[in-house]
């Protein structure tokens, strides 16, 4: 295995409040990683750090031998937790600049997946419902051919039935020479699907280590876990 993901001492403040506190893991090829906490744990604090969309910050981060930036945004493919699709394009126009942004897009892949959610490129966003936007911001991440594929909540606020589509698409697409980081706090949905479990509490990291080994080591589920780590 190759070191997809190494971060180091990262460390975040606002003002008075901190965010995240000296984390520190590595993620390797091949691993299926979740971030797990409850709301305002630092998760999404340290997925922006990683997309540089916070850059003043403690620590150093390596995503596969580069330092956050331009080169790095080459090899992560990112789903934030909001809508990243101008609003006023076809879905044909959102392909086509995929496919210039980005040298590992396989639009033919793409209007694959598209096909089979039914989205039809001659659509305009804005005519989207909520669920059907999801799923094009979802084929446009899973087309690419990342090393690592980066997801921000990615079934909050979605019916069980659209979660089990999202985990679906996710594990049938992404490449497998690459990693996935997964940041959620629906245990439940996600704990099939993952190698490695990475608990965040109050910006720490408390726990880090492969799911099977927790489980068989504390005799319960990583779900059962996370309800006795941070129960109020």
């Amino acid at each position: 295995m190759s070191t997809i993901l190494s971060i180091q001492n990262v460390g975040k403040k606002y003002n008075q409040h901190t965010a995240l506190e000296n984390v520190s893991f590595d993620v390797q090829s091949g691993q299926i990683v979740g971030l797990l906490g409850p709301n305002g744990s630092g998760k999404t604090t340290l997925i922006k750090i990683i997309n540089t969309l916070i850059t003043n910050h403690s620590g150093t981060i390596n995503i596969c031998g580069h330092v956050p930036g331009a080169a790095s945004k080459g090899y992560i493919s990112y789903l934030p937790d909001v809508d990243f699709i101008r609003k006023d394009i076809r879905i044909s126009t959102a392909l086509n600049m995929y496919a210039d942004f980005f040298s590992d897009f396989d639009i033919t892949k793409a209007r694959e997946m598209l096909t089979l959610v039914r989205l039809n490129e001659r659509s305009v966003v804005r005519t989207l419902s909520k669920g059907m936007k999801e799923k094009l911001q979802l084929v446009l991440t899973m087309s690419r051919k990342a090393m690592l594929y980066i997801f921000d909540e990615p079934i909050a606020g979605v019916d069980p039935a659209a979660r089990q589509f999202i985990l679906d698409t996710i594990i049938r697409n992404y490449n497998e020479n690459g990693a996935i980081l997964f940041s959620t706090h629906l245990i439940t949905d996600v704990e099939g699907i993952i190698t490695r479990a990475i608990f965040l509490k109050e910006g720490r990291v408390v726990l880090d280590g492969e799911a099977d080994a927790i489980r068989a080591e504390r005799g319960m589920s990583i779900d059962q876990l996370f309800r006795e780590e941070f129960k109020c």
